[in-house]
């Protein structure tokens, strides 16, 4: 308890886990290699599920297992009786049931792994399940401590620690305990310094005067004043002792962004109780907290009431939207953007000026000044803008005031009512928390307890000791482990592409021939450096060179299942772990090998296997354009999405080119229909039938019933923007926008 108010809500699970597993390696109640494979989990590649209930991921996980003797025949069992397991696999809490047949009567941590492979998205409820199964429930429970409680700790040498989130004040907490305790401003006794620039002198004077007269002192954004903390810790030390006994300090902080971020010293840490205050979780939270912002009064200070009222509410809904779409990760936003409540409130100024000043609303100002401006003026991506966009469409029009609009499905807009009345509608009319308050698929939420479960997972893995893995009863040390890895891929890496005997090959340099060629160019600058830095360590490994720190970044990279940092300079973006991203490259070599000895165009092209897809798409562009003679900037890509897969063609198209590897999130593709529709439920990255892309003129393209749907390499999104697919829609194109529909050429 103590050490979880420290620690962030994300974080807490991972220390209680990482606490248990070495509790119980500790008393041998868990086998060390039981607990690696778990942690590693290698995943089968390039498996197909028999089963429609699994998917081919999934049934990787399930390869894995069976091939360790303790889970022999667990994926014969699946296959020959598929119902048992389809009902286990459909349960919404499947870490509470029991296994069929035999395997209920595995050990609680063999249980997890299989978990880990049929329902990735329920491991946080699995791990907590089975820490509350080892040391008991109180290890789960979410408690907060209570301010009071924590201060009956601090004393002179212990100060307490806030570390700050958006949107919290942990100031309100400090002066309400000292109002109790008559520790005020007005009573000269509580001193508050914001820090900042020149303000360390005065924080200075003010600890000098609370330590000799027993004051308290309040330090805000000690992250600001870099150069100052080594002098603050010896301060906090000096007065550690000898002062008087009332004196107490309290320092507020942002947690650093990344590890090499992390400035605040040492030893102020470790004297200090840590305190996190994090910001209320769920849409209902957050629209009372927005307005909570307001008052009677607020509601009440405009000519236009109705109007006023109405549109303040919506725009609460719209700032509990933005704010917390963003644990969907990047289906939620591209990027993460400091949306606050200052944003809410002018944004409620301009909406009192603006229905002053105008006879009627005028709703496309309010739109392009919430939208571009004052939330906008946040954003730096082009999609998040246009999402962003789209919900104040959705969310402010005409019907808001005079007719009936629903903000969410199944919460219309509130009646004309107080502020009192507002708050109690958000309690009574509020649909139960789900993906579907934010214009989401429930499968976002899938996805989202997927990643944040393969998170911890990662993290406790790189916090093992390092001492050993044990296999088959024989302990296997890092560095052997290591030294097969090396092994492994310098034998499977074929001899680099020979560019000069490559581009002799080749009469015409066609805007196709010269994307092969790069792509073996950029294939052998990576290629190259794998051998060379593998080579180098394993010399190292037989002790013929010594270890320098690159050398030691690449042992623990390939020890931990990443790709070294070293190999993704020169890479395609990937967030694969190294036994699945090297299966990957070997399949993109084999492609660009068949590809580069006659240069003529796949059947159909896997535009996932590029390092640059974009230069692919312009290659069609060229090629149309200097076949027909038009001028390339005025060509586009038209993309008619076929009902076949690459299997069914066996020769190129005529114009354009066929592609495959696409997959979706946010949506499906009907194959009948030829249109978007909506997801499965549990199908997160339904994949793409083959894709006609060819170029046409500008003039030419047809935007009726579309879908400006953006492609990404990876489920990053954001930076890894490849192009933009036009895909026929039924549905208006904002249903999709607020899906945060995607198209990805990796999963």
């Amino acid at each position: 308890m103590y050490t979880s108010r420290g620690l962030f809500e994300r974080d807490k699970l991972i220390f209680s886990s990482q606490m248990t597993f070495q509790i119980l390696l500790m008393n041998e109640e868990i086998m060390s290699s039981d607990l690696d494979f778990l942690l590693r989990f290698p995943l089968q590649p390039h498996v197909v599920s028999p089963v429609d209930f699994l998917s081919n991921s999934s049934w990787g996980g399930i390869c894995s297992l069976s091939a360790k003797d303790e889970f022999r025949n667990l994926d014969r069992d699946i296959e020959m009786s598929p119902k048992r397991w389809k009902k286990l696999i459909k349960s919404d809490c499947p870490e509470r049931e029991k296994f069929p047949q035999e395997w209920k009567n595995k050990t609680p941590l063999q249980r997890l792994c299989m978990m880990r492979a049929l329902r990735p998205d329920r491991m946080n409820y699995a791990i907590a399940a089975f820490i509350e199964e080892k040391l008991g429930a109180k290890y789960v429970e979410a408690r907060t401590v209570e301010f009071s409680k924590s201060f009956e700790e601090a004393s002179p040498s212990t100060p307490i620690f806030f570390i700050l989130s958006p949107g919290v004040n942990p100031l309100k907490d400090v002066e309400d305990l000292g109002k109790k305790l008559g520790v005020t401003l007005g009573n000269g006794n509580f001193h508050n310094v914001s820090l900042g620039q020149g303000q360390e002198v005065v924080a200075e004077q003010a600890m000098d005067t609370a330590a000799g007269q027993g004051h308290w002192v309040v330090l805000q954004n000690i992250h600001l004043v870099k150069k100052w903390l080594p002098a603050l810790e010896k301060k906090l030390e000096h007065y550690s002792q000898g002062s008087h006994p009332d004196y107490r300090v309290f320092m507020s902080a942002e947690p650093a962004a990344t590890p090499a971020a992390h400035i605040i010293p040492q030893g102020i840490l470790e004297s200090s109780i840590k305190i996190t205050n994090e910001p209320p979780t769920g849409m209902q939270a957050n629209l009372h907290k927005a307005l909570d912002n307001f008052n009677q009064e607020a509601l009440e200070m405009c000519s236009k009431e109705a109007e006023f009222k109405a549109i303040l509410f919506s725009l609460c809904y719209f700032h509990a939207v933005v704010a917390e779409r963003r644990k969907f990760g990047p289906q939620g936003w591209n990027k993460i953007y400091p949306f606050n409540v200052g944003d809410l409130n002018i944004s409620v100024s301009v909406l009192y000026n603006y229905l002053e000043a105008n006879s009627k609303v005028p709703w496309e100002d309010l739109r392009y000044l919430f939208g571009e401006i004052m939330y906008g003026g946040h954003i730096t991506d082009d999609w998040d803008r246009r999402l962003c966009i789209s919900y104040l469409e959705e969310l402010m029009q005409p019907e808001l005031v005079d007719g009936e609009l629903t903000l969410a499905p199944g919460f219309p807009a509130p009646p004309n009512t107080d502020y009192i009345g507002y708050h109690a509608y958000i309690d009574e009319m509020m649909p139960p928390e789900s993906p579907y308050l934010y214009g989401l698929h429930p499968n976002a939420e899938i996805g989202f307890l997927t990643t944040t479960s393969e998170n911890l997972f990662r993290t406790v893995f790189e916090m093992q000791p390092r001492d050993a893995g044990a296999s088959g009863g024989a302990t296997v040390t890092p560095e052997e482990k290591v030294k097969q890895i090396v092994d492994e891929i310098l034998e499977k890496l074929p001899d680099d592409f020979n560019m000069l005997e490559i581009m002799n090959k080749v009469e015409e340099r066609t805007p196709y021939v010269i994307v092969a060629f790069q792509e073996c160019e950029r294939m052998n600058y990576l290629t190259g450096e794998m051998k060379r830095s593998l080579k180098e360590l394993d010399l190292g490994l037989k002790g013929e060179l010594t270890i320098t720190g690159d050398m030691e970044e690449l042992q623990n990279a390939l020890f931990l299942d990443q790709v070294p940092r070293i190999w993704t300079q020169r890479a395609y973006p990937s967030l694969q772990g190294l036994s699945a991203w090297f299966a990957d490259l070997l399949l993109r070599l084999r492609e660009l090998e068949t590809w580069s000895t006659d240069f003529v165009l796949p059947s159909s092209v896997w535009l996932s296997g590029f390092f640059n897809p974009q230069s692919f798409l312009t290659a069609i562009m060229q090629s149309t354009a200097r076949k027909n003679e038009l001028p390339l900037d005025k060509m586009c890509l038209q993309c008619d999405v076929t009902k076949k897969h690459k299997e069914d063609f066996s020769s190129a198209p005529r114009e354009g080119a066929y592609v495959h590897g696409l997959f979706m999130e946010g949506a499906r593709w009907d194959i009948q229909q030829g249109i978007i529709m909506e997801s499965r439920l549990k199908e997160l990255f339904p994949t793409m039938p083959v894709v006609n892309i060819r170029a046409i003129t500008q003039d030419k393209q047809d935007m009726r019933n579309m879908y400006e749907c953006p492609v990404y390499k990876t489920r990053t999104r954001g930076p890894t923007y490849v192009w933009t697919f036009n895909l026929k829609s039924k549905d208006k194109p904002a249903k999709w926008t607020l899906a945060g529909v995607a198209l990805l050429l990796q999963v």
